[in-house]
């Protein structure tokens, strides 16, 4: 079964991944990773010359292939719940954790972040955090197996709260 980290960008996916992988001695898969490596070239890159469409192409074909292997920790683009295909592919043989955080937090995370293009284009960089995640709210909670605020939590107990849902199973 692989451990699948759904969230907005900033949440804390990547760096709960990490320390959730080392602990279980498990391989890490960032979809995100994986397109740019596939592509060549950085996800402000792909969108400029192909557009967001392309990219979820490429993120989709991504989730396919990664949810067909085993015992990951698998963490996913912001977007990847926009396709339900990618949320089904990826609950085949995973349990999914949508990692949540307030918009204060989020725009600390990643103020700094110069490798996410714009996702609205016209907004200012709160606005479009808040109305993106307003968009994308439900298809998390929908998605999600379980859910874990990660607003001032210590990484070390996010991810034992992952592992004890991992060993009770189920879901939410």
């Amino acid at each position: 079964m692989n451990i699948v980290l759904i969230g907005y960008r900033g949440t804390g996916k990547s760096t709960v991944g990490k320390v959730l992988a080392a602990r279980l001695g498990r391989a890490l898969v960032s979809t995100d990773q994986e397109i740019v490596k596939r592509a060549g070239r950085s996800i402000p890159e792909i969108v400029k010359a192909h557009g967001w469409e392309h990219f979820r192409d490429l993120e989709s074909d991504v989730c396919r292939d990664v949810a067909g292997r085993d015992n990951l920790v698998i963490d996913t683009g912001g977007g990847a719940i926009l396709r339900q295909q990618n949320v089904d592919v990826l609950r085949q043989n995973g349990m999914l954790f949508w990692l949540t955080a307030s918009v204060d937090t989020i725009s600390r995370r990643i103020g700094g972040d110069t490798q996410r293009p714009s996702l609205t284009g016209t907004k200012s960089f709160v606005e479009e955090i808040q109305d993106v995640l307003r968009e994308r709210t439900p298809k998390y909670q929908a998605a999600a197996d379980h859910i874990l605020p990660t607003d001032g939590q210590p990484i070390n107990q996010l991810v034992e709260q992952i592992i004890r849902s991992c060993e009770r199973g189920g879901s939410r």
